[in-house]
Order: structure tokens, then C-alpha cells, then sequence
């Protein structure tokens, strides 16, 4: 973790890890709420979805990018390392949705709404959603930092 805040050649994979990351998280939110809100699918199982989806954007943009010089191993090894983290990151993920988001939300009703554009629910599921996914990448950057892409220098 240290070689993060000391190295710059690791501090600019750190800042590309967690702008793909950025980009993930437009995936996750965007198709979460759109099988959620407009089709009806169950908030967990949407959450799920949504993040696989996040995932295979995730290992190209990392792929491509972040280690671009990562490639002493074949792509589907690489693909399921990233996954297999992922997947942990997943085990982490769900709990904190199923447990954390009614507890949110029942904050969210218990404010004023008039401070609010969007409805509590809305906002208790999507403040879940986004402490999750912060947590997650933590995890998924140092996991794939020294597993995934432990062929960069």
C-alpha cells in the first residue's frame, strides 16, 4: 500500500484504476437503476447484474490502460483473476445492500422532504449503492494490483 503514496508510477495506476472505477460506477448506477426503477427487477438482483456488467467494463478499461504493460499472461487467465476478485468484491457488495439500504433509506424518511428532489427510497438505495462501491474498489485495486497485474513492474 505504501509503494501507492510513494510511487508516482503507482499513484497514476492508482488515479486510472479509480477513474475506470469512476466509469464502473456509471455502468453500475446507470443499469441498476434502470432494470430497478423502469423494469421492475428486484434491487438486489439488479445490483447484481449491474455489477457484472461494471466488472467486464472495468477489466478492459484496466486492461488497456491502467497496465497496458500486463501481458506476460494470457487474457482469459487475466480475465479470470480479475473476475475471481471481483466476485469476492460481490460477496462484499451484497451484504452491505441487503443490510445497509433499509437502514439508509429510513434515515432518508425520516428528514424534512423538502430537502429532497428525489424520493427516499431513490436516495437510500443509491447512498447504499455508492458506499458499497467505494469500499469494493478498495479492495479490487490492491487484490488485482498484486494478484491480477502482479507482471508490472
Amino acid at each position: 500500500m505504501m509503494s501507492v503514496l510513494t510511487n508516482p508510477r503507482e499513484r497514476t495506476r492508482f488515479l486510472r484504476f479509480a477513474l475506470v472505477g469512476v466509469i464502473g460506477a456509471v455502468v453500475d448506477f446507470g443499469i441498476e437503476n434502470l432494470l430497478h426503477r423502469l423494469f421492475g427487477v428486484p434491487y438486489v438482483v439488479a445490483g447484481g447484474i449491474s455489477f457484472i456488467c461494471a466488472i467486464l467494463s472495468n477489466f478492459l478499461w484496466n486492461r488497456y490502460w491502467t497496465y497496458p504493460d500486463s501481458r506476460s499472461k494470457p487474457v482469459w487467465r487475466q480475465l479470470s483473476q480479475f473476475s475471481a476478485v471481483n466476485v469476492a468484491g460481490l460477496a462484499i457488495r451484497l451484504p452491505i445492500l441487503h443490510f445497509l439500504e433499509p437502514v439508509i433509506t429510513r434515515w432518508m424518511r425520516m428528514l424534512p422532504s423538502s430537502l429532497w428532489v428525489l424520493p427516499p427510497d431513490v436516495l437510500g438505495e443509491n447512498i447504499t449503492l455508492a458506499i458499497a462501491v467505494i469500499i469494493v474498489m478498495f479492495w479490487n485495486f490492491f487484490i488485482n494490483r498484486y494478484w491480477t497485474y502482479a507482471d508490472v513492474e
